[in-house]
């Protein structure tokens, strides 16, 4: 029999791979700023309501990766032509709750996100912190940050198999488990069906969610896109 080719390959980045470091950076950027792929548009639904240009969105997913590469947890997706098409980006520092603006000009709309993040992840470190009685540490959990597909075809495998990669390698290194803020529904079904993570509750039984509606920023988010984001988790 005739073996299938794979349309994608896959591979953990390195800091001296800087010219797919500029790949990954967009590819997630395009998939953020909104992307018309094989006549679907795919868009973040915050980037797409406060009209963050590509620009500074690009240099804000560089810094990220770069700031964080080293640890070995920005997984990308290849096709035949070595594009990416496909970026998962994580890292295993305990969140970080800054508390003020700190994007200026053009970008300042990017502290309306910092601070639903901000928001979703405080309540989640100040419920970790009730349930085990310490605060949350670095290289706990590998916390993933942002997910990019513009692959046209086989579009959930890429997210599987990059999913895969880095939840396999948090496993193996001891981390306790996977953690993330998803900003949309899909990104929450996708992470569900393909990693068994779910959205968290905290100790009182409620999820943690910033919703939409109740942010004068983004309450023109259509319900129907998206109603929040939400943390969610999976134990290793």
């Amino acid at each position: 029999m005739q073996k299938v080719q794979a349309l994608y390959e896959y591979e953990i980045i390195t800091k001296e791979q800087t010219a797919l470091i500029d790949k990954a950076a967009d590819c997630l950027a395009s998939s953020f700023i909104g992307v018309d792929i094989a006549g679907k548009w795919v868009q973040e639904p915050m980037v797409g309501q406060l009209k963050i240009g590509y620009e500074d969105f690009y240099q804000f997913t560089k810094d990220y990766i770069d700031s964080t590469v080293e640890q070995g947890y920005c997984a990308v997706a290849l096709d035949r032509n070595q594009n990416v098409v496909g970026v998962l980006a994580g890292d295993t520092n305990a969140p970080e709750i800054i508390g003020e603006d700190v994007f200026e000009g053009s970008f300042s709309d990017m502290n309306v996100i910092l601070h639903v993040l901000e928001d979703v992840d405080k309540r989640f470190m100040a419920d970790y912190k009730e349930r085990t009685g310490k605060e949350m540490k670095d290289e706990e959990m590998l916390h993933l940050f942002m997910l990019g597909v513009t692959a046209e075809h086989e579009r959930h495998e890429v997210i599987k198999q990059l999913g895969n990669i880095l939840i396999t390698k948090a496993s193996s290194q001891g981390l306790k488990a996977v953690l993330a803020e998803a900003t949309n529904p899909k990104s929450i079904r996708v992470m569900e069906k393909y990693h068994n993570m779910e959205k968290y509750k905290d100790i009182e039984g409620n999820y943690i969610v910033h919703k939409y509606e109740e942010n004068s920023r983004l309450n023109g988010i259509s319900s129907t896109i998206a109603d929040g984001t939400y943390i969610l988790i999976k134990e290793l």
